[in-house]
This record gives C-alpha cells, structure tokens and sequence, in this order.
C-alpha cells in the first residue's frame, strides 16, 4: 500500500496563474497538482490535493491526516501569519509536515515574515515557486521511509 500524502492549500491559492503572476507566478493550481501528481508516482507516493478559502476546512483536514495520511504538504497561504488554529492542528496531526510558499516571504512585506507553523513543521520550503512541492514530496518521501532520494 502506497503512503498517502496530503497536500493542502489554503486562501486564495485557487487565484494562481490570474492573482499577482509577478509574485506567484503563472502556474495554475491544477498546474501545481498535476506537478505534485507526477513527482508522487514517481516517489511512490499517493496525494490527496486539496484547497479552501476557509480556515477551518484547513483545520479539519490536518485533523483527517492524523489518521489518514503519511506527512502533509502545507501551503496555508495567508493563514501562515495570522492562524494559531492552524498551528495546533499541525501539532495534533502528529504527522510531519512541510510548509511551501510560492513565493519567498523574507523578502516580502514585514508582516508575512512570520509564521505561526514554521517551528512546528519538519522544513519549511519557499520562494521555489511550483517546484517546492515537489521538493516537500521528496522531503516526506525520505521522512517517511519510501524512497532512498
């Protein structure tokens, strides 16, 4: 049975490609899957990729991977500096996690230079644009045991 790895997106990820390309790029968020689809086969991996606008769908999903899902991949987008929920559910989820950011936030506005699940995730990937959640599913694929890479 392959592991599963969740992959979860948070507010306004479902803009990329229209949504500031100058920052985000100009990716797709189902280019951003199917980026992640590919690397997992390749890994082994099965991911569950999902998105929401909505804090506490994030929530419930780190809470759904306690029990079904290996680590998770998460971009909690603007819910990074300001969710202390978000962070505790990391925490109950017991499962490691990367955090991706499309874009680098050290070298953004003052106020998207801190993150309340940085100290709590296993790494912290950003500013790689799509290509950090293929590099998070190496990450977790090493974490978890099912690749040599």
């Amino acid at each position: 049975m392959k592991a599963t790895i969740f992959v979860l997106n948070g507010p306004n990820l479902n803009m990329l490609g229209q949504r500031e390309p100058e920052i985000y790029g100009a990716d797709t968020l189902a280019d951003v899957k199917k980026r992640c689809a590919t690397k997992a086969a390749a890994l082994g991996l099965e991911i569950d990729f999902r998105q929401s606008n909505h804090e506490g769908d994030l929530v419930s999903w780190l809470q759904e991977a306690r029990d079904a899902a290996s680590g998770v991949v998460l971009n909690a987008a603007g819910y990074t500096h300001t969710s202390v929920a978000i962070r505790d559910a990391v925490l109950a989820c017991e499962k490691p996690v990367i955090e991706v950011h499309l874009s680098n936030p050290y070298s953004r506005e003052e106020f998207r230079q801190h993150s309340f699940i940085s100290d709590v995730a296993a790494g912290v990937i950003c500013g790689l644009a799509g290509k950090g959640y293929e590099l998070a599913l190496d990450a977790l694929a090493d974490i978890c045991g099912v690749s040599d890479t």
